[in-house]
């Protein structure tokens, strides 16, 4: 059976060092996509982040293409509408507060709207993270958080010492693990959303809404948001060269690295 579906992390994977997309990597998914083959952008973003690569892709616009967001929180079509949604509540925005206690870090909620946050002091990274999103930063003391509030991720971002993100990954406690999805999606930030509310999970979901079978998917990534999408079995899995070796050592193949047309090479070696 042939791929009919391609998903495709955004940065250190479609995304080169720079955040662009290669030429040739841009010709090929278009290919792709004219010739039937769905390609989906799975990310930690929220969609506003990931428009303009829709737009380069020629993709955006067309409620028969989707994207999967907040690292598989959220399917959205890319006419807007939300096809799967899962969010956090204002009991889970409490346990973060109590998270965000054993380290020196900032913390901030994910919706499709905007970040919360209610640290008076934002890291750069954080203020770069939201710019880059297109996204707006909403500073709020944690007493002015309505009890109806929601959210659909978590972020807790490195201020000034990555010693300190550190110090929290190693003494997160086990009921964060139970009830929460968690990964090191960088070495400064680590990003939290229900459990099972992960990018493996919403690429299974969206596949059975196409009709799609698991062994028709292919999938791309570098990082640790995107291991749970090389945890299934069937699908075609593709680690960047520059992925991090809980990737390459669960992928099908590791091609070339994100700045050297990766997705390109496997494309024409297994699909086009």
């Amino acid at each position: 059976m042939g791929i009919k579906l391609i998903a495709v992390d955004l940065d250190g994977t479609l995304l080169t060092s720079n955040n662009e997309i290669l030429p040739e990597t841009e010709k090929l998914l278009k290919q792709a996509n004219e010739q039937g083959i769905k390609v989906v952008l799975a990310t930690g973003r929220p969609l506003s982040g990931v428009m303009r690569y829709n737009e380069q892709l020629s993709l955006a616009g067309k409620a028969d293409q989707y994207n999967i967001v907040f690292n598989g929180a959220v399917i959205q079509n890319l006419a807007g509408k939300v096809v799967m949604d899962q969010k956090m509540n204002y009991h889970d925005f409490t346990n973060m507060i109590r998270l965000q206690r054993l380290a020196h870090v900032n913390l901030h909620f994910e919706t499709p709207d905007c970040f919360w946050c209610c640290d008076r002091d934002l890291a750069a990274s954080l203020a770069l993270n939201a710019a880059t999103t297109n996204n707006m930063i909403k500073v709020r003391p944690v007493e002015e958080i309505p009890q109806d509030f929601s959210f659909n991720k978590v972020g807790l971002t490195m201020i000034d010492d990555l010693q300190e993100m550190d110090k929290l990954w190693q003494n997160l406690p086990d009921w964060v693990f139970a009830k929460y999805d968690v990964v090191r999606s960088f070495p400064e930030i680590i990003e939290l959303n229900l459990k099972n509310a992960s990018k493996g999970n919403a690429l299974l979901q969206l596949a059975a809404r196409l009709q799609i079978a698991p062994n028709q998917v292919m999938v791309f990534g570098d990082q640790g948001n995107d291991v749970s999408m090389f945890a299934n079995p069937d699908f075609k899995k593709i680690a960047m060269g520059n992925a991090i070796e809980a990737i390459k050592d669960s992928a099908d193949y590791v091609t070339d690295d994100n700045d050297h047309n990766g997705i390109a090479k496997a494309l024409k070696k297994f699909v086009l």
